[in-house]
C-alpha cells in the first residue's frame, strides 16, 4: 500500500520558528525537524496567500493557475483538476481537508479541488478555530481509510495575534525580525507573533501525537510548510528573502532523520516531487516545478535549482513585480509607475504604525533592484547601477524575461485586470482593511 500523506500548512510563518534558529516556542516543530529533512533554502513563488498555495498544490507558477490575487477578493483557480487532492484521489487516496483551503473560490470549491472528506470537531466559545481543526484532524487519522491524504491548514500565525502576555511572552525578551528596528513597538508586535506560533505548535503537536499513537508515522509522509513570510513591513508581499523564504520539513517514512539541505527549492516543486515519490500520473513536462526527491537520498550533495522565480500581481492592492533568485543574487523588477510603498499591501500592526510615523508611506521604490545576498542578506543595497555587477544584472534580466515568456506571464501584455467581481484597494490607501475598494474593472 502506498504511504499516507499529511500536509501541515500555516499562514504567514516564513522560517521564523525554532528549527530555523529563532527563539520562538515551537517544541513540536523542533521534534518534527529532528525526524525530518529540513530545507534551508525553500522559497514560495508568491509571497501572498492564495497564489502561493495554488502554486504549491499544482506545480504551476501562480499566474498560470490564474491566481494573481486572493480567493477572498474574488480570484479563483482556472485549473482545479490539476490540484494535488485531485491527483491523489485519482490514485486511490481518501482526500481530506481539515481547516480551510485558500487557493480556489466558488460554492463547491473544496470538492472541485478533489477533497472528499471534511473532518470536523464540535466547537465551543472557548475553543479556537485552529484547535478545532487540530482535534478534527487527529480524530480523522484514527479512523481514516488507507491510503489517505490529509491537508491540515491553520490560521496561525496570521494576524491578529493573541495577547503575548497571556501566553507567557515578554516583549522585552524578544528580538525583532531582521528587517525591523529594535524598538518597543516592534518588540510588542513580534511578541504577538511568538504567541501565535506557540498556539500553532500546540495544534501541530496534537495531530502528530495522534499519528504516533496510531503507529502511522512509519507509513506516512509528513510535510510542514507555510505560504510566505510573516505579516510585517518588509516581509510578507515583498520579493525579498524575508517575504519568499519558507520553512519546509519533510519526514519520509524511510527518509533522513535530522538532516538539512541547502539546495534551492520552490513550492512549485512539491507536486513533481510527490509525483516522483508516489508514481502518480503526472507529466513532469507539463509542470513548472522540479522534483527534489534526490535530496532525500543525498541531502548534503543535493544542489537544487539554479534559480527560483517569484511574483506579486495583486494582494490587497495592485503591485505588479517579478523576481529571479539564484544562490547568490536576487533581481527584482516592478511593472508599474506607483512611486512609493503600497501601504494597503502591508498588514496593520504596531510595527507598521511605528514606521508610518517615520515616513514609510513616502519611501520610494526602485523600478529595478539587484542584491548580492552573500554581502547583503537583508537586501538593502541596490546594485543595479553598479558597473561591477553589470554582467550579473544582464544575465538575470535575460533569465527573468525568458521565464515570463515561457510561462505566458500576463504582464507581458500590459497591466493585469482583476477578474469579474474582483476587489482591490486603491494603492494610495493606508491599510488592507480600508473599506474603500476599486470597482471590478479598475486596476
Amino acid at each position: 500500500m502506498p504511504p499516507n500523506v499529511v500536509l501541515f500548512h500555516s499562514h504567514d510563518t516564513g522560517r521564523h520558528v525554532a528549527p530555523y534558529g529563532h527563539a520562538v516556542p515551537t517544541p513540536n516543530l523542533d521534534a518534527l525537524a529532528r525526524e525530518s529533512l529540513q530545507f534551508r533554502a525553500a522559497h514560495t513563488p508568491a509571497p501572498t496567500c492564495s497564489p502561493s498555495r495554488a502554486a504549491m498544490t499544482t506545480g504551476l507558477v501562480p499566474h498560470s493557475t490564474e491566481m494573481t490575487g486572493l480567493v477572498n477578493r474574488g480570484w479563483t483557480m482556472g485549473c482545479p483538476d490539476r490540484h494535488l487532492a485531485n491527483l491523489l484521489r485519482e490514485a486511490g487516496y481518501d482526500t481530506a481537508l481539515a481547516g480551510f483551503q485558500h487557493e480556489h473560490g466558488g460554492p463547491d470549491a473544496d470538492r472541485e479541488l478533489g477533497y472528499r472528506t471534511f473532518p470536523t470537531a464540535d466547537g465551543d466559545s472557548e475553543t479556537s478555530e485552529d484547535r478545532e481543526t487540530a482535534a478534527a484532524a487527529a480524530e480523522y487519522v484514527r479512523d481514516a481509510e488507507r491510503p489517505f491524504f490529509l491537508s491540515a491548514t491553520f490560521f496561525d500565525t496570521h494576524r491578529p495575534f493573541p495577547d503575548a502576555g497571556e501566553h507567557g511572552v515578554d516583549p522585552d525578551e524578544v528580538r525583532p525580525f531582521a528587517p525591523l528596528p529594535d524598538v518597543p513597538a516592534t518588540r510588542e508586535d513580534v511578541a504577538g507573533f511568538h504567541a501565535s506560533a506557540a498556539r500553532l505548535d500546540d495544534c501541530l503537536g496534537e495531530v502528530l501525537d495522534a499519528l504516533a499513537a496510531e503507529k502511522l508515522l512509519e507509513e506516512t509522509l509528513v510535510v510542514y510548510t507555510t505560504d510566505h513570510g510573516p505579516a510585517f513591513p518588509g516581509m510578507k508581499c515583498t520579493l525579498s528573502d524575508a517575504g519568499t523564504g519558507v520553512a519546509l520539513l519533510a519526514r519520509f517514512p524511510d527518509g533522513p532523520r535530522g538532516e538539512t539541505t541547502d539546495g534551492l527549492v520552490s513550492h512549485t516543486d512539491f507536486v513533481p516531487t510527490l509525483g516522483d515519490y508516489l508514481d502518480l500520473d503526472v507529466d513532469p513536462g507539463a509542470l513548472h516545478g522540479e522534483s527534489w526527491l534526490d535530496a532525500v537520498g543525498d541531502p548534503e550533495g543535493f544542489d537544487g535549482r539554479d534559480a527560483v522565480y517569484e511574483e506579486v500581481t495583486y494582494h490587497a492592492a495592485y503591485e505588479p513585480k517579478r523576481s529571479v533568485r539564484t544562490d547568490r543574487y536576487r533581481y527584482v523588477r516592478r511593472f508599474d509607475d506607483y512611486p512609493t510603498t503600497v501601504l494597503p499591501n502591508v498588514d496593520d500592526g504596531p510595527a507598521k504604525r511605528f514606521l508610518l510615523d517615520h515616513g514609510l508611506g513616502t519611501r520610494e521604490r526602485p523600478r529595478e533592484a539587484l542584491y548580492d545576498l552573500h554581502y547583503d542578506p537583508v537586501q538593502r543595497d541596490n546594485l543595479v547601477e553598479d558597473s561591477a555587477y553589470a554582467d550579473v544584472r544582464e544575465d538575470l534580466r535575460e533569465r527573468l524575461d525568458e521565464w515570463m515568456q515561457e510561462t505566458a506571464d500576463p504582464l507581458l501584455d500590459g497591466p493585469v485586470s482583476k477578474p469579474p467581481g474582483g476587489e482591490a484597494n486603491p494603492r494610495d490607501g493606508r491599510d488592507p482593511g480600508d473599506p474603500e475598494r476599486e470597482p471590478a474593472d479598475a486596476r
